[in-house]
């Protein structure tokens, strides 16, 4: 691979910064039940928000024809509903620059031939990734606006689990421009941080299934669900497989159970790699996935036992991020070089 510009290279992260900032966005936008005030989606129109007290009266009388105000925010005032507007706004509002911070660049780059073949292949699927969480985004949004207020947790679920796998696509391109032709290859520590990579990607898919359906607010004890290790309503539901898509204490009890499977195989994978003795710049790599995953489980357990407050529901999710990435990281440096 030819060297490649920097430009390139400070493109790419920004863009993985931006999606950062707009998962953690999102996330606040949920935690202030703030994600159904906004009932339409114009991508021209909607830059623009309420500027007069007509257009935010306007608004509002909008958002009133909707089940989120009918059923649950019937007392809602103007001024309420102007902080909540505000998240789902800025939500959006960062989507949109995210959209151009990559395409425009992404064309002038190509114009100007700085993208080889296999760049042009990788850049083009970050491309359909953005595009698709905005559908993805408002598919969400629109299951909300029947029948019930509130989000499908499976549409949230794909939702934030394509913008983590994005996120991780765009590190991952990064580092392969950073470090072209890196030399450390590890089959075993390879295979581990992958399993690890994977596993956690079904936990975020059940941290959203806990955040949709907010199965957070129910068995606010640890390490015991209240007096029991197994509730009974974790398989209280028919059939019973039911319980661990749809019903609160079994989606909880997931997202609990593969916390600790996620924390032993970390441990595994530190123990594994102290025994390979590998080099010291990789095992801070894995260091750092090890005091991340202890650190998430820390914060998870405050946020369960404390109803989960915003703030703490946010650093949980923050954490997430870094645990993917530098988890990430580490399959990147133990994969073999092709």
């Amino acid at each position: 691979m030819t060297k490649t510009n920097p430009s390139i290279i400070i493109w790419l992260f920004s863009g993985c910064l931006l999606i950062f900032i707009m998962v953690i966005i999102g996330g606040l936008t949920r935690l202030t039940g703030s994600g159904l005030s906004m009932v339409d989606w114009n991508l021209v129109k909607g830059i623009i928000p309420p500027l007069t007290p007509y257009e935010w009266q306007e608004t509002f009388n909008l958002y009133k024809q909707y089940p989120e105000y009918q059923i649950k925010n019937y007392n809602l005032s103007l001024s309420e509903f102007k902080t909540i507007f505000f998240w789902e706004y800025l939500h959006r509002m960062i989507g949109r620059l995210l959209g151009l911070v990559f395409i425009i660049p992404f064309v002038y780059f190509l114009i100007t031939k700085q993208l080889d073949k296999r760049l042009i292949i990788r850049t083009s699927i970050l491309l359909f990734l953005g595009s698709s969480q905005a559908f993805l985004g408002w598919w969400m949004v629109k299951s909300g606006l029947v029948d019930k207020p509130d989000v499908s947790h499976f549409r949230l679920a794909a939702h934030l689990t394509t913008a983590f796998i994005t996120f991780s696509y765009t590190f991952w391109i990064i580092l392969t421009l950073i470090f072209p032709n890196k030399q450390t290859y590890n089959k075993k520590l390879y295979k581990i941080s992958s399993y690890l990579v994977a596993l956690l990607l079904i936990q975020i898919i059940y941290g959203a299934f806990v955040a949709g359906l907010e199965a957070g607010k129910i068995y606010n004890t640890w390490p015991k669900m209240h007096d029991k290790w197994v509730a009974e309503s974790v398989y209280a539901i028919t059939p019973i497989w039911k319980n661990f898509t749809e019903g609160l204490a079994g989606i909880q009890f997931i997202h609990r159970t593969l916390a600790f499977i996620v924390l032993f195989l970390a441990i595994y994978f530190y123990w594994t790699a102290k025994k390979n003795k590998i080099n010291r710049r990789d095992m801070y790599a894995v260091n750092t996935v090890s005091i991340i995953v202890f650190l998430q489980i820390i914060f998870g357990i405050l946020a369960l036992i404390n109803g989960v407050p915003i703030w703490l529901g946010s650093i949980h999710q923050i954490g997430a991020f870094f645990l993917l990435a530098s988890s990430v990281y580490c399959v990147f440096i133990f994969k073999k070089t092709v």
